[in-house]
């Protein structure tokens, strides 16, 4: 399969496009990845009212980062073909004309600005995204930090869609949910789905004409903006983990809710 990465510029997104380059099945033709002026930590340093909590948090998730992904970033041959662009660049007439005549069978997404341009319409049913969370239990900001604050920890997963013109809005192809263990923290949880994502992301390109069309979750779901992680929200965060959530939900027998699962992955 010949594909084209949109993505981001942090340390995942780094592991990610390199990754899936290395997979001998998959052919990465480009990958736009965009820069990290508008990420958390940016703009949280950018914020007086910023506490000292919640820095600490993104630094410590920045360390697992490193932790979870430096090894086989600094080992793997970068196949990838990056091109470095500007935050929300990803919509210039230029690189639009660039990805179209690049002919690829589909367009890849994780973690680049919203799609506002003709590639919507050029690569419709052939424009992938991946969205952390899993929707539409949990929407917006944060949706795999919530979860972990609302004392849901099963809900913290990935959902794979094809992109439409609105936000975490076009039908799901199929979903994960994160794998926990005792000791985890909420970025060993993130940073371990990142790996499953990247590896589950292959198969549904390498699978994608066997895909089907699978009954859609049926909920209203919560939805979160970036205002609303405060330091109270920060502090409950870590609280729930003190208290032993994780082995709650561990040792837990409820039914959970539905995810997708397609079908037509490769076993």
């Amino acid at each position: 399969m010949k594909i084209v990465i949109l993505t981001g510029s942090e340390t995942r997104h780094l592991y990610f496009r390199k990754k899936l380059a290395s997979d001998k099945r998959i052919k990465v033709l480009a990958s736009y990845c965009e820069s990290d002026e508008k990420s958390l930590a940016n703009r949280m340093s950018q914020n007086a009212q910023t506490s000292r909590l919640e820095i600490q948090h993104v630094e410590s998730r920045k360390q697992s980062e490193i932790d979870f992904f430096s090894d086989y970033i600094g080992s793997c041959e970068d196949e990838s073909n990056p091109k470095l662009i500007k935050k929300g660049a990803i919509n210039d007439k230029a690189f639009v004309n660039e990805i179209v005549a690049m002919n690829p069978d589909l367009l890849v997404c994780y973690g680049s600005s919203l799609i506002k341009s003709d590639l919507l319409t050029k690569f419709e049913k052939k424009f992938l995204n991946v969205h952390l969370g899993l929707s539409p239990y949990y929407r917006g900001s944060g949706t795999n930090v919530w979860p972990l604050i609302n004392l849901e920890p099963d809900m913290v997963g990935a959902t794979f869609m094809y992109i439409d013109a609105g936000i975490d809005t076009g039908k799901i192809i199929h979903q994960i949910r994160a794998d926990v263990f005792l000791g985890d923290n909420p970025h060993t949880i993130g940073n371990r789905l990142i790996r499953k994502m990247t590896s589950t992301y292959a198969e549904i390109i390498c699978s994608f004409g066997n895909l089907e069309s699978e009954k859609q979750p049926l909920c209203e779901g919560k939805i979160y903006y970036q205002k609303d992680f405060t330091t109270e929200a920060c502090k409950k965060l870590y609280l729930n983990f003190a208290q032993g959530m994780i082995e709650n939900y561990l040792n837990s027998s409820k039914q959970l809710p539905y995810i997708v699962n397609n079908k037509g992955l490769i076993s």
